[in-house]
């Protein structure tokens, strides 16, 4: 049977002990750039999971990311960010772990074979959930074992693997192999895999912010802004959709209790009652709430 893609072991030649520093690294940053590369064979496939998300979230489903190890990490990187970027409220994302999120740096390797653990998460799943899992090698028992139970429960699996034909994509509606090339250091899926699995996710995650409205310009209006630089960049954001100067855009925030769409639509002329309600009327989305408030006006 042949060696799995991301156990395979450089040619000596290549091995980064025998390479100067310059050659090493330049070796290492090559393998990344490769499995970044990875991710232009396989388009299709995430925007079938975007959609997916977008679905679930749109409705009354959750985001549930299940991984180990560094894939894990890879997945805690991408929901944690997801509230604040997009506005999805915390109670909508879930995130499980084999042996849950380290809190000290440490992170035993055997909890990846926990069925038991994955069985518990199976448990709280319910209908109009997606469950992204990741795997580097594709066999990983904890992630598998949820991949292969979701649909049971009602959920949509989407499954991230960096070796083909493997169980986890098996189990998955949407199956996206990367293509990811062997690590620099054999085995360190920490690395190569755990960039191209980031960047999945990355990519399903915001493509799925475009398509619940949450993307405007290429600018963020649903972010949450919590601190002074956010707050500062959702003026900005409010400034430019609505054309007007910083100190409009200010108290149109203000009017909107800080929400970014219908402050866009305040300070564009509407009132706070208009702009929720035009929102309502195109799912959340705002430039044709912005066309319709500009055709109201027109009239």
């Amino acid at each position: 049977m042949p060696m799995p893609r991301t156990e395979r072991i450089a040619d000596a030649e290549a091995a980064l002990d025998r390479l100067d520093a310059r050659a090493a690294l330049t070796r290492m940053i090559e393998v990344q750039g490769a499995a970044i590369d990875s991710l232009r064979h396989v388009t299709d496939e995430l925007e079938a999971a975007a959609q997916l998300v977008a679905a679930a979230l749109s409705g009354s489903g959750r985001l549930v990311y299940a991984a180990a190890g560094s894939s894990g990490l890879m997945a805690l990187a991408d929901a944690a960010e997801l509230p604040g970027t997009f506005g999805i409220p915390q109670d909508r994302i879930a995130l499980h772990m084999a042996g849950g999120v380290p809190a000290d740096g440490t992170m035993p390797g055997d909890t990846e074979d926990d069925t038991g653990a994955a069985r518990a998460v199976l448990d709280g799943l319910r209908e109009g959930d997606v469950v992204i899992v990741l795997s580097a090698s594709g066999t990983t028992p904890y992630p598998t074992a949820i991949a292969q139970g979701a649909g049971a429960r009602g959920a949509r699996v989407v499954a991230i693997a960096c070796n083909p034909d493997t169980p986890l994509l098996a189990a998955a509606d949407v199956a996206i192999c990367l293509a990811t090339p062997p690590e620099a250091l054999a085995g360190s899926t920490r690395m190569g895999a755990g960039t191209a699995q980031k960047t999945a996710l990355n990519l399903i995650s915001t493509r799925a912010g475009i398509l619940m409205g949450h993307v405007h310009d290429g600018m963020m209006v649903n972010l949450v802004a919590d601190n002074a630089k956010l707050r500062g960049r959702a003026a900005g954001i409010v400034a430019r959709v609505a054309g007007v100067d910083g100190e409009v855009a200010a108290r149109a925030l203000d009017r909107a209790q800080g929400a970014v769409k219908p402050a866009c639509l305040i300070a564009a002329g509407a009132t706070p009652e208009t702009a929720h309600a035009l929102l309502d009327a195109h799912g959340g989305h705002l430039r044709p709430a912005l066309g319709a408030l500009n055709s109201q006006q027109d009239a």
